[in-house]
C-alpha cells in the first residue's frame, strides 16, 4: 500500500519516497506512477469529438516547434552540455518552457542524458535499443523506478538554482498551466472572433496532440538514432545521423556527430546539415540573450573522411564541459 500512495504522489511531487535506484525490482516499469503519461496519449483521440480548425493546427504546430526548441537547444545543448552561456532569467523562462513539454524537469533530464554520454551503448546505458531493445530505448526506460529519480551527482552545477529545483520536484505544474492558460485562450477566442471557428476544447485536445507528437519525435533519438542513418564517425556508440531526425527534431538528428563531439552548440558538421535550433541559438546570440556559443571546430568542418572516435568532452559536477 505504501509503494500505491508514493507513486500517486509522485504525480505532483516527485520528491515523494526514498531514491528507487536501489530498490527491489527497480526495472520494472511503474505502471500506476504512469497513468497520466497512458492518458495523454488517450487524449488524442478526444480530436474525433471537437474537430478541428485551422487555428487549433496552427497553435498545434507552434507549441510543437517552440518547445522542441526549447528542450534541444536549453534542456539538451545548454543544460545537458553547456555549449553556450546565458543569464539567469533567460535559463529559467526556457527551462519552465522545456517543462512544459511534460518531459519531467530540466535537472533531470540533463542529469539523465549526462549518465547517458558517460555509458552510451554499455548496459548500465538506460535507454540503449542495443542492449534493452527499441520499445525500452524508445518509451520503457523512463518509466522504471531505477530511473525516476534526479541524478544530482552529475547536475551538481545546476542543481544550485533553487528555481530549477523546484520546476525539477513539481515537473507537472508547467504542463498542467499550460494547458489551463490554452484552454482559457479558445475560450476567449470562441467568444470574440467566432469565425475562427475554434474553442477552449478544441485548442487543448489540439495541444494535447503537439505535446505527444514531441514525446515520440524527442523519443526517437534514443531510439532510432542508434539504429538507422550514416555514421560518419567511428564511435564507441551506435548513434547514426538522419536528415529526417534532423528535421523532425530541429537539429537533433545528426546524433553521430553530436556523439563524436559534444561540445559544440551546433550538431550539424556540415554546410547542408540543415540545424535549425543551431539557427536559432544564434539569432538568440545576436539579441545578446545567450553568449559564448561553441561552434563545431573546422577540423571537423572540413574533413572529407570519417575520423576515429575521440574523447571530446566529460561532464564534471561544478564546471562546464571540457573542450
Amino acid at each position: 500500500m505504501k509503494g500505491y500512495l508514493v507513486a500517486l504522489q509522485r504525480w505532483f511531487d516527485t520528491s515523494a519516497g526514498e531514491g528507487p535506484t536501489g530498490e527491489a525490482g527497480a526495472d520494472r516499469i511503474d505502471w500506476l506512477r504512469c497513468i497520466p503519461f497512458v492518458l495523454l496519449h488517450a487524449a488524442v483521440l478526444l480530436v474525433f469529438f471537437v474537430g478541428w480548425s485551422w487555428t487549433a493546427v496552427g497553435l498545434a504546430v507552434a507549441l510543437y516547434v517552440i518547445r522542441m526548441f526549447s528542450l534541444t537547444a536549453f534542456y539538451h545543448r545548454y543544460f545537458s552540455h553547456r555549449t553556450f552561456k546565458t543569464s539567469r532569467p533567460a535559463q529559467f523562462i526556457f527551462a519552465l518552457a522545456g517543462s512544459s513539454c511534460a518531459q519531467r524537469g530540466p535537472l533531470w533530464w540533463a542529469s539523465l542524458h549526462r549518465h547517458h554520454h558517460r555509458v552510451s551503448d554499455r548496459p548500465e546505458d538506460p535507454h540503449s535499443p542495443k542492449h534493452h531493445g527499441f520499445l525500452w530505448s524508445h518509451m520503457g526506460w523512463f518509466m522504471a523506478r531505477r530511473n525516476f529519480a534526479t541524478r544530482v551527482e552529475h547536475i551538481r552545477d545546476f542543481h544550485r538554482f533553487p528555481e530549477l529545483r523546484i520546476l525539477d520536484r513539481f515537473d507537472i505544474l508547467a504542463p498542467c498551466l499550460g494547458a489551463l492558460g490554452v484552454y482559457a485562450a479558445g475560450e476567449v477566442l470562441a467568444a470574440t472572433a467566432p469565425g475562427l471557428g475554434t474553442n477552449g476544447a478544441q485548442l487543448l485536445v489540439w495541444s494535447i496532440v503537439s505535446t505527444v507528437v514531441l514525446f515520440h519525435c524527442t523519443s526517437s533519438i534514443n531510439s532510432l538514432g542508434h539504429l538507422f542513418g550514416r555514421r560518419r564517425y567511428e564511435t564507441t556508440d551506435t548513434s547514426r545521423n538522419s536528415f529526417l531526425l534532423s528535421l523532425l527534431a530541429l537539429g537533433e538528428g545528426w546524433h553521430n556527430n553530436h556523439h563524436h563531439y559534444q561540445s559544440s552548440a551546433r550538431l550539424g558538421h556540415r554546410r547542408w546539415e540543415i540545424d535549425l535550433a543551431w539557427y536559432g541559438l544564434l539569432a538568440l546570440s545576436r539579441l545578446g540573450i545567450i553568449w559564448n556559443l561553441q561552434p563545431v571546430p573546422d577540423r571537423l568542418q572540413h574533413r572529407p573522411h570519417p575520423e576515429p572516435c575521440q574523447a571530446t568532452s566529460r561532464f564534471t559536477s561544478e564546471s562546464r564541459v571540457v573542450r
